[in-house]
């Protein structure tokens, strides 16, 4: 897609956005035809084909809509009009359009093409569709065009590896795709084999692996910038390729979903393509402990006792808690090894935070005043929501051990989601500005284009514009 600042030629596609005040006022001046099937409501679209073209009415809803409801009108566009819009110059006329929201249109109209497999097939990728809009300087058309290319490159990238079955992302195949990635994005690349891991005394991630079929996989990308003094976010994602509960067996039912248990991983992927693209003047440290969770002779077992990395030990109670056990090791490893400012985990973790909040928001818990409400405030901003939960020193009395240090669940049927981030919290190694996200039930759900549950996108624009905003 190109953006561009002109307004000289006759146009064969016209892209006209109208809010339902704006089509009110301006209505009268089209063909009365139209008003009897369009009247600007949200997502409404009315194609009218004319001896010059095709021009396309787009209803964003009442005016007083909030930015990122600009990107899931242009997000629905897309999907629905992929068959018919052409890959040619084509004008967009929206008079009362500000730059911001001018630029959440043009990541919507790309983020909206994906499916899966992904291929950019779609015209708004093909060279030849140009997006011609006179409101804003070329310079910046360029920046919004690097920025909307960006931000759909990572999301898609995540969306793509959390959508993939299972028996195309093992966990050498994803290894050897982060590899090349760190590559081409001249990240570095760093990978511990399990002999490795057992001699880095990575034992409660090496728990959860030791019964895959497949070696281990605990890998460190670092996105570094030339900018001096810049801060450095710490990023950890949950990376179970396939979790099948291990020994503590899942319902059969829908263990066809358990390939999203990456969701967290793959909001860091998207968050690491976005920065390298955008040459954002900040470090990052991600950790992804990558393994499935799998059934064998070598299986961790309930009643086993686990030494972490950083010297704790661990009962295992239920083996279907592996994600904080591989997240305990993630978070001790980089802040033993790693100077950041921001610590953040991401994790679909608990059933609890699903049938707490259903797919409206992921749990939030934070150490930091600040790193909260910057979450909380991005979360609203980008539709990414999250709310805050308490971490309470009571709830750590439910992980005490008899035979451990803590033991990796509480065994009472509340307050699951909770009682995971008090366990994370003993592996952060005090460090001071520390959020752990729950995002088990906003990473995969129900989307516009698929028929199934599939993957969302979400962590991806939250972590972005929170690293490129913070200042």
């Amino acid at each position: 897609m190109k953006l561009i600042n002109k307004k000289n030629k006759n146009y064969t596609q016209v892209f006209h956005l109208f809010t339902e005040e704006e089509w009110t006022k301006s209505g009268k001046n089209f063909h009365r035809n139209i008003s009897t099937f369009f009247t600007g409501k949200k997502y409404e679209v009315f194609i009218n084909v004319h001896e010059e073209g095709t021009t396309y009415f787009v209803g964003l809803g009442k005016s007083a809509l909030q930015d990122f409801e600009i990107q899931q009108v242009a997000v629905k566009f897309a999907q629905i009009q992929k068959e018919k819009v052409q890959a040619v110059p084509t004008l967009m006329l929206a008079d009362f359009m500000n730059e911001r929201q001018f630029e959440e249109f043009a990541k919507g109209l790309l983020t909206g093409t994906y499916h899966y497999p992904f291929e950019k097939n779609h015209a708004f990728w093909n060279p030849k569709f140009e997006l011609h809009f006179e409101n804003l300087s070329q310079k910046k058309l360029d920046h919004i065009n690097k920025k909307a290319e960006a931000i759909s490159n990572g999301q898609t990238a995540g969306q793509e590896w959390l959508n993939k079955p299972a028996n195309l992302k093992r966990p050498d195949v994803f290894s050897s795709y982060l590899k090349n990635l760190a590559k081409k994005h001249d990240l570095k690349y760093t990978v511990f084999n399990r002999k490795k891991c057992e001699e880095l005394g990575l034992g409660a991630y090496l728990s959860v692996n030791q019964g895959s079929a497949y070696d281990a996989a605990f890998t460190i990308l670092e996105y570094r910038t030339a900018v001096k003094n810049a801060k450095t976010f710490g990023l950890v994602g949950k990376c179970v390729l396939f979790d099948t509960g291990g020994i503590s067996l899942k319902n059969p039912d829908n263990m066809h979903y358990m390939k999203s248990d990456m969701g967290g991983a793959t909001a860091v992927l998207g968050t690491l393509i976005y920065a390298a693209e955008m040459q954002l003047p900040v470090n990052i440290v991600a950790v992804l402990p990558i393994t499935d969770n799998a059934i064998s002779e070598k299986a961790f077992l309930p009643s086993d006792v686990i030494t972490a990395y950083n010297g704790k030990t661990i009962e295992v109670l239920n083996t279907d808690a592996e994600g904080r056990m591989i997240l305990a090791d993630g978070l001790s490893y980089l802040s033993k090894n790693f100077k950041t400012d921001f610590l953040i985990d991401l994790a679909t973790l608990t059933g609890s935070s699903v049938r707490m909040f259903g797919d409206t928001c992921g749990a939030l818990f934070s150490n930091d005043e600040e790193l909260k409400n910057l979450l909380l405030k991005t979360g609203d901003k980008t539709n990414q929501r999250l709310w805050n939960l308490p971490l309470w020193d009571i709830w750590k009395e439910d992980i005490q051990s008899d035979v451990a240090d803590l033991k990796n669940i509480s065994m009472k049927p509340i307050g699951d989601c909770i009682v995971a981030a008090k366990f994370l919290e003993q592996f952060i190694e005090n460090h001071t500005r520390w959020a752990h996200l729950d995002i088990a039930g906003v990473a995969f759900g129900n989307v516009g284009y698929a028929k199934e549950k599939a993957a969302t996108g979400f962590g991806v624009q939250l972590l972005a514009d929170l690293i490129e905003n913070y200042h």
